[in-house]
């Protein structure tokens, strides 16, 4: 759990207190130093303003329900990174209406990864099904990690297709962490869980509403360096992810398609309004290469700060050439190779290496290749 020794329990206090707010939270963790401070204030009566709800669930909040929270965060792939966090992702701290926090299933370094959010309609057709598997193993196989909503069709498949290509997917959920919605992906959770990672900033036990998932492609968009979109229709749900990265700054494609096709409108109404029309992943890699090699610097800036907490095959510089960096160059040949090969000849994890080959790639030591194949750098 990456939340500081005697935080944990404020926070879970604090994410529980009704009407209390994400902006009034985050304010009040800033100015307190730690979710913990801010506790004590306002059970000292240092706030003034609050709710009464708010004021009586801060002074006798549900043991209950506290600890079985506690009890889900106790799973060592379980975690909770609040604002008061290093850990806490920074390009989502950019954003106006930041989460307070986030829960974790899963490997919650994939969240400092440069990312790109694959976004598009519940009732796909398999033509548009077919383009986010192309996209989505090109773009994981340039070392990018693909995040989306887990929702029925594209969002589905591009998790799915990266997972296959042994890429890293990061899933945001309108649910609880410990939930998933629709049902019929607990299997692609269960995967994504191990292979890459489940995030929410809503509290383990949180059931599905309406209003939740349009909230949660802020998070989409925010943890992205851009937004894909393909096939939407005019009222999808995508369109508020691509409104939501286009406020935040953050670079918005989209695929074009038939003029007969419904679910080419919502595209077209991006691409009229600014967004980039792509055909081909390779666009989006070359307009998004210079944004991830400054995200690649402050992921390598953010694990040097914290040596005792991560393993040595994430942090160590290429340069200095440390057992695990050298025995991934070993394995690495002039013909390229698949990711899950690379793991049988290093027995590192897919995580690891994912990040290992992007700081090397970035570094000018490996080429990424098409279909999640890599190969050391001729030069």
């Amino acid at each position: 759990m990456e939340t500081p020794d005697g935080n944990l329990d404020a926070w879970l206090v604090l994410l529980r207190a009704p009407a209390l707010g994400t902006a009034a939270l985050r304010t009040l963790v800033t100015q307190h130093g730690s979710a913990g401070n801010a506790l004590a204030t306002l059970r000292g009566g240092g706030a003034v303003g609050l709710a009464d709800e708010t004021r009586a669930w801060l002074d006798a909040p549900d043991e209950a329900r506290l600890a079985a929270d506690r009890e889900w965060l106790a799973d060592e792939t379980h975690h909770l990174i609040g604002w008061d966090d290093p850990d806490y992702p920074s390009l989502l701290r950019e954003i106006g209406g930041a989460p307070a926090a986030l829960f974790v299933a899963g490997d919650a370094s994939l969240l400092w990864l440069p990312q790109v959010a694959v976004v598009g309609s519940r009732a796909a057709s398999e033509h548009g099904l077919a383009i986010a598997r192309r996209f989505t193993r090109a773009l994981a196989g340039a070392g990018f990690a693909i995040t989306s909503g887990m929702a029925d069709g594209i969002d589905g498949s591009a998790h799915a297709a990266t997972l296959d290509v042994g890429g890293s997917t990061i899933a945001v959920l309108g649910t609880g962490p410990d939930l998933v919605y629709p049902r019929k992906h607990r299997a692609l959770a269960a995967r994504i869980a191990a292979g890459g990672a489940l995030v929410s900033e809503f509290p383990p036990g949180t059931t599905a509403r309406p209003e939740h998932f349009p909230q949660r492609n802020r998070i989409i968009s925010g943890l992205s360096l851009g937004t894909l979109v393909i096939e939407a229709g005019l009222a999808s749900g995508s369109l508020i992810t691509a409104r939501c990265a286009s406020e935040q700054g953050r670079e918005v494609f989209a695929v074009p398609g038939s003029v007969n096709n419904p679910l080419a409108r919502g595209c077209h109404q991006l691409i009229r309004d600014g967004a980039r029309l792509v055909e081909s992943a390779a666009e989006i890699i070359e307009e998004l290469g210079p944004h991830a090699a400054a995200a690649g610097t402050r992921l390598r800036a953010r694990l040097a700060l914290l040596p005792e907490l991560e393993p040595t095959s994430m942090r160590a510089d290429p340069q200095g050439r440390d057992g695990d960096y050298a025995a991934l160059l070993a394995a690495l040949e002039s013909e390229p190779v698949a990711l899950d090969v690379l793991a049988e000849r290093t027995g590192l994890g897919v995580a690891a290496l994912s990040s290992m080959l992007l700081v090397l790639e970035l570094e000018g030591e490996v080429l990424a290749a098409r279909g999640g194949l890599y190969a050391r750098h001729p030069g």
